[in-house]
């Protein structure tokens, strides 16, 4: 297994791309700031650039000041090339980390 950890932007940016077939098992999202910020996470085939709507997968999530929101109910079976991609409210307020494995 292994991971991978991004500090999060405004804009919505890779924070995992697929180099193979992979399962992601575990993501963490957590804010180390003061106050509340606000999530959005996409999941975009391979070839496609744009996160837009149709790759919306969770939307304004709001993980509080000094907490860590975690998505592991679903395994995600991605294949080379798919793209997790995240962007929140603020800058440099939220890391990821991310938990894959090659399949």
């Amino acid at each position: 297994m292994a991971i991978t950890n991004v500090e999060l932007i405004t804009v919505a940016s890779n924070i995992y791309v697929s180099s193979g077939n992979t399962v992601v098992s575990v993501m963490y999202f957590c804010n180390t700031s003061t106050t509340a910020k606000n999530l959005n996470l996409y999941l975009l085939p391979s070839g496609n650039d744009t996160a837009n709507v149709a790759h919306q997968i969770y939307k304004d999530v709001q993980i509080a000041a000094n907490d860590t929101f975690v998505v592991d109910m679903e395994k995600l079976v991605l294949a080379n090339g798919d793209q997790i991609r995240a962007n929140v409210s603020a800058n440099s307020a939220v890391t990821s980390t991310v938990s894959f494995i090659g399949i």
